[in-house]
């Protein structure tokens, strides 16, 4: 006679993930407008993902949990998880509910998921992995910048760079910093950047934001974004990239600083 097989021999069933209470305000404020509810719950849940609490081939909270944690409709619910299936983040099916994709199926250059990777990220992988878009894409955007620029565009460099100039708080600094990244990235000539640069404009804002508060000056850069704007003034392009490289090094430095008082903070925590 065979031996019978029981239930928890077969394949597990994945779990479905508990819904912890929702961090303040747990309702959704009714001041909301109904176009905009579904895209609360929407940024709480994608945010809840990107930060490891509903971990990839979890099963969601069904409808029923959310309506009730949020204060809103199913119909919210539904256009909140419609928006996310969309961004990559989940796969929804009925009568099996809605279930975090593996992180390489999710769409990190949308940019609110950008935007939820930049807040939930360890600092040290943010900066590390920001950085190394920046020494891809920066030294040669700005050889593109100083061969195609037009009077127009070189305008916006010098405007952007006359507000670092003049900035005297870290916000201010950092706004300018942004759009003078993002002025280059336009001259460069290339349509298809320019929707990318829209995308890591925040991305950027986040990395210069803590950067910059790690040198104490906000101006110490500007000489190196000076030295950027003169070669792409006077179109040349070797020279553009090599000032841009200049001034990525000094923030590889700022990099490297965290990831070893990362690793350090590691190795005592096991210690």
């Amino acid at each position: 006679m065979k031996p019978h097989k029981s239930a928890s021999q077969g394949p597990k069933a994945p779990q479905r993930a508990p819904l912890k209470p929702l961090k303040a305000p747990q309702k959704t404020p009714q001041r909301a407008s109904r176009g905009s509810l579904h895209r609360i719950v929407a940024q709480n849940i994608g945010a809840r993902i990107l930060s490891g609490e509903f971990a990839p081939d979890t099963l969601l909270p069904n409808e029923a949990d959310w309506c009730k944690s949020f204060g809103v409709s199913r119909t919210a619910v539904r256009e909140a998880i419609k928006m996310l299936m969309g961004k990559g983040l989940i796969i929804s099916r009925p009568r099996i509910g809605s279930r975090v994709l593996p992180r390489e199926q999710w769409n990190l250059l949308d940019r609110d998921v950008l935007t939820w990777y930049c807040a939930a990220a360890k600092q040290s992988h943010f900066l590390a992995h920001m950085q190394q878009v920046r020494e891809i894409l920066e030294p040669e955007t700005a050889a593109l910048a100083a061969a195609n620029h037009t009077a127009e565009q070189m305008k916006a460099i010098e405007q952007a760079f006359a507000e670092m100039a003049a900035a005297k708080t870290l916000v201010a600094w950092n706004e300018a910093d942004v759009r003078f990244h993002f002025a280059i990235l336009q001259a460069a000539g290339n349509e298809l950047l320019v929707p990318l640069g829209l995308v890591i404009e925040s991305a950027l804002g986040s990395m210069f934001a803590y950067t910059a508060s790690q040198k104490g000056d906000v101006g110490r850069t500007l000489p190196g974004h000076e030295r950027i704007l003169v070669a792409i003034r006077a179109r040349r392009p070797n020279a553009a990239r090599l000032a841009v490289r200049r001034l990525l090094g000094d923030t590889n430095r700022i990099v490297g600083q965290v990831i070893q008082a990362g690793s350090r903070k590691a190795k005592a925590a096991r210690a």
